[in-house]
C-alpha cells in the first residue's frame, strides 16, 4: 500500500473547523450586520453554548486571527467581536458546503 500523505492545508482548515462552535460562530458573525456582534448576542441566539465556552471560543478564534476583540471605551466599555479579513474568507470558503448540506441533509 502506497504512503498517503494528508495535506497539511487540509488538515489546518480541520484543526479550527473541527472544533465544537468555531463554525458556527464564524458563520453568525459572517450574517450580522457589519459582521461583528457582542458577547451577549452571540449567547442569546447560540443558544446550547455556555458562557464559558463562548469566551473560551472567541478567545481561540481571536488567537487563530479570524476574529478581532474590539474595545471602546466611550461613553462607557463596550466589547465587541468582529471578523478579520482571514475570518471572513474561511467563511466565503463554507458556503459551498453550507449548499451541500442543503441539497443532501434529510430532515
Amino acid at each position: 500500500m502506497a504512503d498517503i500523505n494528508i495535506c497539511p492545508y487540509l488538515q489546518f482548515s480541520f484543526e479550527i473547523l473541527g472544533k465544537k462552535w468555531n463554525g458556527l460562530i464564524l458563520h453568525y458573525l459572517s450574517i450580522c450586520s457589519d459582521r461583528s456582534a457582542h458577547f451577549s448576542e452571540i449567547k442569546r441566539d447560540l443558544t446550547d453554548i455556555t458562557p464559558r465556552a463562548l469566551s473560551i471560543k472567541l478567545t481561540e478564534l481571536v488567537q487563530y486571527g479570524l476574529i478581532e476583540k474590539r474595545v471602546t471605551t466611550e461613553p462607557h466599555v463596550i466589547i465587541s467581536y468582529g471578523l478579520t479579513e482571514k475570518g471572513l474568507s474561511l467563511t466565503e470558503a463554507l458556503e459551498p458546503i453550507q449548499r451541500w448540506a442543503q441539497l443532501y441533509k434529510e430532515v
